[in-house]
């Protein structure tokens, strides 16, 4: 029987593909308004490459980007940039529409709620506050927290740990196949992938290992699972 569920966040509770490009893309705008020297696409183009580079959860990509177009930190316009950035984020940030009503289901069920999050842990904070959703979870664990990424097997066992329950008790919800739901499972939890498609080698590995998981197009679903 089930007794604790952990959450992703990016892309599982809100939408955050959705809003990133826009916020990204608006901070660049301001930027080549304010003075530098290439077309909103290039430097979009320049940025994208940075973030694969540093990671997303990296905080001074704008700092790079500076950097590599003027050969040094052009402090100005970083800063318009961030605050860019940060103004249109937060204007975006929408949860998927059944999550609040999903999380108040299963509180009412008895399970207890957690966070299993690869990122920056007041960043991660941060967004479920702005979210309202933080007065739900019991646990919030990171990756900086716990020093593993997912699908490190470290940052699920402190999650374990904190949460005081044991694998085959525990339940992960995610969007990403590698992350969430095998680091999951290599570990002993059960896993649902939600907002998400399996690609086909996902599906052949799945077949070749005997792995069961629960696939769902949106949170709401939960409720027909838990």
């Amino acid at each position: 029987m089930i007794k604790a569920v952990f959450f992703d966040i990016d892309d599982t509770l809100y939408d955050t593909s959705g809003f990133a490009k826009l916020a990204r893309r608006a901070a660049l705008n301001v930027m080549v308004d304010a003075g530098l020297p290439l077309s909103t696409d290039e430097a979009y183009k320049i940025l994208r490459e940075i973030i694969d580079e540093y990671g997303s959860n990296y905080d001074k990509h704008f700092n790079v980007l500076t950097k590599r177009i003027f050969g040094e930190e052009k402090p100005l316009l970083i800063a318009l940039g961030m605050i860019t950035y940060h103004n249109v984020k937060f204007a975006l940030l929408r949860l998927f529409p059944q999550t609040t009503a999903t999380l108040i289901y299963l509180k009412k069920q008895g399970y207890d709620l957690g966070v299993i999050s690869n990122g920056i842990t007041i960043k991660q904070w941060e967004k479920l506050i702005r979210l309202d959703l933080h007065h739900f979870f019991d646990h919030v664990i990171t990756s900086e927290e716990a020093g593993a990424e997912k699908p490190d097997k470290h940052i699920f066992e402190c999650a374990l740990e904190k949460m005081e329950c044991d694998a085959e008790k525990c339940v992960m919800i995610g969007n990403k196949f590698s992350e969430d739901i095998l680091g999951a499972v290599n570990i002993g939890m059960s896993a649902i992938l939600v907002n998400s498609e399996l690609k086909e080698s996902e599906k052949e590995y799945i077949k070749e290992n005997c792995i069961k998981i629960d696939v769902i197009s949106h949170i709401g679903e939960l409720k027909d699972i838990l």
